[in-house]
């Protein structure tokens, strides 16, 4: 994959457009983020600070400063105005303080957190192994570092439309499951458990689909991506193309759920320079 698969300052620009409308539009992201949550359990003790990674407007790291209300909890974004929503989701006797810096740039100490989150904003990060690298240096040996992305089966229905018209879809790729196990491997993580669900939304037809898409951001990220709005031919023949069932279109989401711990020493690499490789028989996969 190339290096610069994404243009950073439009991944930016889409999300800082987008912090107004985000929350009414995530449903998905808001049932993810939950389900992500829950890995939280596997703290044996609580911790003392906390990094929510890609925070947007700031839900989940509420909820952790609501769960754990002695710690520091820190919502870091790339998009400024997402963080300006983020009071919006604490309450003033739990602040949650906030950053604005890029996933691919920590500017945190090593060892500075012992619960990393990151819900669904990976995926626009790349080249992923250099940053699984640099989180799991700020996190805390003996840390746990739970984090979800998208797959590259998400918007499938788009990519084909797109395909049958013979053009390139405007989405996004991201990682499959076993690069992303890969990648945590190769970072240092360990004992890392990984899950695949694929969710299906419907909307009344490909223009909500799109008006949804814009809402939360989740646009185009590629610097080759095309400008500009399609011609009134080209909208009706992607709109042909998407397949209809019941007066209503489906979309399908390729969520990938990810839990690992920073080991309290540092493996030491083989001669041959791997430190480890993830089984494919070991990644357990569930279609929702």
């Amino acid at each position: 994959m190339p290096e610069h698969l994404f243009d950073r300052r439009g991944i930016k620009r889409h999300f800082a457009r987008a912090a107004d409308s985000y929350l009414a539009a995530a449903a998905l992201q808001k049932e993810v983020e939950a389900r992500l949550l829950e890995q939280a359990d596997y703290l044996e003790t609580a911790p003392k600070r906390i990094l929510d990674l890609g925070s947007g407007p700031g839900r989940a790291a509420g909820l952790l400063k609501k769960r754990w209300p002695k710690a520091e909890v820190i919502a870091m974004d790339i998009a400024l105005p997402m963080l300006r929503q983020v009071p919006r989701q604490t309450r003033f006797w739990r602040p949650v303080k906030r950053v604005c810096a890029d996933a691919l740039q920590l500017p945190f100490r090593d060892g500075s957190f012992d619960f990393i989150f990151s819900s669904l904003c990976l995926q626009w990060v790349h080249p992923l192994p250099d940053a699984l690298r640099d989180i799991r240096r700020v996190l805390a040996p003996g840390g746990l570092f739970a984090f979800s992305s998208f797959g590259p089966d998400t918007l499938m229905e788009l990519r084909e439309a797109y395909a049958g018209i013979g053009e390139a879809p405007p989405v996004s790729p991201f990682a499959a499951i076993q690069q992303v196990g890969d990648a945590m491997q190769g970072a240092g993580f360990r004992n890392s458990v990984l899950e695949r669900e694929l969710y299906t939304m419907h909307y009344p037809d490909l223009r909500a689909l799109m008006q949804e898409l814009q809402a939360i951001g989740a646009t185009d990220a590629r610097p080759q991506r095309p400008r500009g709005l399609a011609g009134k031919s080209r909208w009706q023949a992607i709109n042909a193309a998407y397949p209809v069932r019941d007066g209503r279109i489906a979309s399908s989401w390729e969520v990938i759920s990810a839990m690992a711990f920073r080991p309290a020493q540092d493996p030491v690499p083989r001669e041959d320079g791997i430190v480890a490789s993830i089984d494919p028989g070991q990644i357990r996969r569930r279609i929702r």
